[in-house]
C-alpha cells in the first residue's frame, strides 16, 4: 500500500479527566477546543469524559474511518486502576471474554501490573476505601464498545476507579503530559497506516 504520509495533520492528545472528546464544551465539561487550536482536525474515536489518555485527532477522513470502524480491529491498550486485586481466575475471564450488555467481549490481553505505573495525579483524585486495596491492570482490546473496560472489570468483581488509554495501534502515550498534544512524525504515520492495512 502506498501513500501513507499525508499532508493533512494527524496528532495525538493526552486527554485529561473530565474533558470531552469533542471540541465544544457541554454540560459543564470542557471540550478539546480548550487545549487544541489546530484547524480541521477531529477525534478519531472517543474517550469518555471520566477516562484519560491517548486520543488521535486527524483531518484525514480515510484515516478517521479506519480508526473508528470495528472491523479493522487494531489494538488499544488501557491501564485500569481497579478496586481489589484480581486473581488469575479473574484475569483469565477477562482474557476469554465476559458478558457485557448481553454479548460476550472478544478475547483480550489482561495482566496485573507488578507496580503502579507512573501517571500524573488525577484531578479530582479517585475515591479510595480505607480497607480495600487497589491494583492496576493492563488490558489490550481489539474492539471499542461503550464503556467496555469498566463493564469488563465490574463483571469480574473489580470495578474500575481510574482508566487511561496508553496506546492505539503502534502509537504510545509515553511521556506526553496530560493536556498536551503533538503531531505525528512521518514514521509514526506510516506505522499507523501499516497496522490498519493489515486488517
Amino acid at each position: 500500500m502506498g501513500g501513507y504520509v499525508h499532508p493533512v495533520p494527524t496528532l495525538i492528545f493526552h486527554k485529561p479527566y473530565g474533558v470531552l472528546s469533542q471540541f465544544s464544551d457541554e454540560d459543564g465539561h470542557p471540550g478539546l477546543g480548550r487545549y487544541i487550536e489546530v484547524p480541521g482536525v477531529y477525534a478519531a474515536g472517543r474517550l469518555d469524559h471520566d477516562s484519560e489518555g491517548l486520543l488521535v485527532l486527524t483531518s484525514d477522513n480515510r484515516l478517521k474511518a479506519r480508526l473508528t470502524e470495528p472491523r479493522h480491529g487494531h489494538s488499544k491498550v488501557y491501564w485500569a486502576q481497579v478496586e481489589g486485586i484480581p486473581d488469575e481466575a479473574a484475569l483469565q475471564q477477562l482474557r476469554d471474554g465476559v458478558p457485557v450488555q448481553g454479548q460476550r467481549t472478544r478475547p483480550a490481553g489482561a495482566s496485573l501490573l507488578p507496580v503502579a505505573p507512573e501517571v500524573p495525579p488525577r484531578v479530582p483524585p479517585i475515591r479510595e476505601r480505607r480497607h480495600i486495596p487497589t491494583s492496576w491492570l493492563e488490558l489490550t482490546l481489539r474492539e471499542g464498545r461503550n464503556r467496555q473496560v469498566r463493564r469488563m472489570t465490574a463483571a469480574v468483581g473489580h470495578p474500575t476507579l481510574r482508566l487511561l488509554r496508553v496506546a492505539v495501534g503502534p502509537l504510545r502515550l509515553e511521556a506526553l503530559p496530560s493536556g498536551t498534544w503533538r503531531a505525528l512524525d512521518p514514521a509514526e504515520l506510516t506505522a499507523l497506516w501499516q497496522a490498519l492495512d493489515r486488517r
